[in-house]
């Protein structure tokens, strides 16, 4: 092989393998940039990784902490995307999955308004709200047999479950559980607490009051 045969080869190896350097993550793999996979679990549904994928993307995309009341389309109806509050992490998440929750609590409130909390003195459901409140969230999911045991055991909070805290004061918390190792057996969630969505190693942070798998 010539001179000129060699450069060419040697050309064409460093554009293949800076092409492949460049590349984002893989959509679906349940692996965030920068995460290799000693960092993260293995996750077989492809629905999981679907909803753990759109839980970490919002980490890039939502900015701030924002619970003014908004009035939103109905149905697939969301705030700007780059400020939400705790739900809106949840609900975006699983959109990305074809479950829109906004839909599927107000067609149950609007069967079963009594079944839900009462804590806003509403009379009747509301679609710009009622699906971005912890509680209600909580309400359905165990409506709709999804909850599951709430321990303090991290191994039984598995990728693509939802945990919901009592923060104190009346104040409820939500998140999503990521496929992303924290410390010893704890996962790291996804979850917009004051400063937009973050993966945080929070599960112990608060009393956990809830425990969803609806996957």
């Amino acid at each position: 092989m010539n001179a000129r045969k060699i450069f060419h080869a040697l050309l064409i190896t460093c554009l293949i393998a800076s092409m492949i350097a460049c590349q984002p993550g893989r959509a679906g793999s349940g692996q965030p940039d920068g995460a290799s996979p000693a960092d993260t679990v293995a996750v077989d549904s492809p629905t999981v990784r679907k909803l753990i994928d759109a839980a970490i993307g919002q980490t890039e995309v939502t900015r701030y902490y924002d619970p003014a009341y908004v009035k939103i389309p109905y149905p697939g109806g969301d705030v700007p995307s780059e400020r939400g509050v705790c739900t809106d992490v949840v609900i975006r998440a699983f959109r990305k999955t074809g479950v829109d929750l906004q839909k599927e609590v107000h067609e149950d409130m609007a069967k079963n308004f009594s079944a839900y909390p009462k804590k806003w003195e509403l009379n009747r459901p509301d679609t710009n709200i009622d699906h971005r409140r912890v509680p209600n969230l909580m309400t359905f999911f165990k409506r709709k047999g999804k909850a599951v045991a709430v321990t303090d055991d991290a191994k039984n909070y598995l990728p693509g479950d939802i945990v919901a805290w009592d923060l104190g004061g009346g104040i409820l918390h939500i998140g999503v559980v990521t496929n992303v190792r924290a410390d010893g057996e704890r996962l790291k969630f996804v979850h917009n607490i004051g400063w937009g969505a973050r993966l945080e190693d929070i599960l112990f942070s608060w009393k956990i009051i809830g425990h969803y798998r609806y996957f």
